[in-house]
């Protein structure tokens, strides 16, 4: 959808579950594919207490739904260059991969907030009043998330079956 992912390692052998990160200052979205790492749904969302803290819960999600492997989405300028928060998502991606010895990926996260932004808008309409703007809070960030897993998913597939 929005780019490949980069700092891959080859794929596993075996499938398993994939989980995808959309990091945020005060909350991450966090995604979850199913057994075979097929689909992608929407998991929960953390509210960032402190870097430690957050690594070490979704260290605790990662064993829990038998993760084999993680996304982490990079937010990058439309040019493509590396945002100021792209240093964050690099240094939150090497400290997960090192504290749960799994395959820890980074993906293009352009426009993925944007995206989700609209989805809502299409499934509950527009963010009327308060209790829909908390709501909307609530679930955007797991949207994102779903998004960054669909497009890893989605450049697997392709890079998997090869040019046509």
């Amino acid at each position: 959808m929005h780019g490949e992912p980069s700092g891959t390692s080859e794929s596993p052998s075996t499938p398993g579950r994939v989980m995808a990160l959309d990091l945020g200052n005060r909350r991450i979205g966090i995604a979850l594919t199913d057994p075979l790492g097929s689909t992608a749904q929407p998991l929960m969302t953390l509210y960032c207490k402190s870097p430690r803290a957050d690594l070490k819960s979704i260290a605790r999600l990662i064993r829990k739904h038998q993760v084999t492997e993680a996304v982490v989405g990079k937010p990058l300028h439309m040019s493509g260059e590396p945002s100021p928060r792209a240093a964050k998502a690099d240094e939150f991606a090497a400290q997960l991969r090192e504290m749960t010895g799994i395959p820890v990926h980074l993906c293009d996260e352009r426009l993925t907030s944007w995206d989700a932004h609209q989805l809502l808008d299409q499934v509950s309409g527009p963010r009327r009043t308060a209790a829909d703007r908390q709501e909307r809070k609530r679930v955007i960030d797991q949207v994102a998330a779903v998004l960054i897993l669909e497009s890893f998913l989605a450049t697997r597939r392709t890079r998997v079956a090869g040019p046509k």
